[in-house]
């Protein structure tokens, strides 16, 4: 019986929509030795890591913490904790993500009601507003902050101003603008939030950051009805997730994945919060330029652009599949399709996190050039 070889993936640079290239340094965190999920010492780490998430996140909500699975359970941790049975949740749309929000709302029981702008646009704040008005019984104000399928950043500061004139929560999708542009949950008043390791972050997939304002955690801890999810209930999390002290035990961590998480925010922290921004911007300026000097444009406004996740518009006659296949096969470059209403008509070309580098911005120019010939 011939036994299967061990797999060894080739070398990739990865700019596409996530994950994103993961630092040498992360991945030799990730190999260390596998302590216990109730050692002390990993216990003091999980303390460290909480500590590190609060920096990323501007905040100082105690309810910090990874969840330990990726983004998209970090988001519906979001809802199946605040959203009850007929509550009105208010659901900003400008991309495929809004609408996974519509329907967390909906599996939890509560009422979406739809704010929904053309794909490639900002979320409309006076739509939002007069929304708002027409449904003074809204409990929750819900939208993307980085639309990682059309590259459109979302005015959070904003958004959450009117939630608060209105008496709303707010939960908010930073899975791609976490570490890639500013994040400010306490500023803001942000009340839940949710991001993703493998992208700005550049750590390897798999853990879902999450924060809690103080006011959630009240809502929270006053439910009519349990949180319909067992592994995502707050209640219990925060049992093994709580700060210094004995831990209830409540699953076993991915304590390999968590290393790997500390030391990719422990490098965030060494950068620094508005360097880490500015590196993203200057990045993105540099693939812009080389991009319109290959005659290709951006399909996002600039006032709106995100710079960490490029949206490029596929030339008439280019075909899609077949650019990216062969970046892939003679140049082991990843970059994304299009999603939903956009699919086949753009490129979606990541600058997130370590893969945000001259090096990287160079290489994809070179192979784009040679391939568009």
């Amino acid at each position: 019986m011939t036994l299967p070889a061990s797999f060894i993936p080739p070398e990739r640079t990865l700019m596409g929509p996530g994950p994103s290239d993961v630092p040498p340094r992360v991945l030799n965190a990730l190999g260390r030795s596998t302590l216990g999920h109730l050692d002390p010492l990993f216990i003091d780490l999980m303390d460290e890591t909480k500590s590190l998430l609060q920096y990323a996140f501007k905040t100082e909500n105690p309810l910090t913490m990874p969840i330990s699975a990726p983004g998209s359970a970090g988001m519906e941790a979001c809802f199946v904790n605040l959203v009850e049975p007929g509550d009105k949740v208010v659901v900003c749309i400008n991309g495929v993500f809004g609408r996974r929000m519509v329907e967390n709302v909906t599996r939890c029981g509560g009422r979406a009601v739809v704010v929904e702008n053309q794909w490639g646009t900002q979320t409309d704040l006076n739509a939002v507003e007069d929304t708002l008005k027409a449904n003074p019984d809204s409990k929750i104000l819900a939208f993307v902050h980085a639309e990682t399928s059309t590259g459109v950043r979302n005015d959070a500061a904003s958004l959450c101003h009117l939630a608060q004139q209105f008496n709303c929560l707010t939960i908010v999708d930073a899975v791609t603008s976490l570490g890639g542009i500013e994040v400010d949950v306490d500023g803001w008043g942000i009340d839940a939030i949710y991001s993703g390791s493998q992208k700005c972050l550049s750590c390897v997939p798999g853990l879902s950051p999450i924060s809690f304002s103080e006011r959630a955690v009240s809502v929270i801890q006053n439910r009519s009805h349990p949180v319909q999810s067992w592994f995502l209930d707050m209640n219990l999390i925060v049992g093994y997730w709580g700060q210094g002290g004995k831990r209830a035990y409540h699953h076993t961590a991915p304590v390999n994945s968590v290393y790997a998480l500390h030391e990719s925010l422990l490098m965030l922290k060494e950068e620094g919060l508005e360097n880490a921004w500015q590196r993203h911007q200057t990045g993105h300026e540099k693939l812009r330029d080389g991009l319109a000097a290959l005659g290709l444009e951006m399909a996002v406004d600039t006032g709106y652009r995100l710079p960490q996740l490029n949206v490029v518009v596929i030339p008439d006659g280019v075909d899609d599949g077949e650019v990216r296949g062969q970046l892939l096969r003679d140049f082991n470059l990843e970059i994304g399709a299009g999603l939903g209403a956009l699919a086949g008509k753009v490129w979606r070309i990541g600058l997130m996190g370590y893969a945000c580098k001259d090096r990287n911005i160079d290489h994809c120019l070179a192979s784009l050039s040679k391939v568009l010939q």
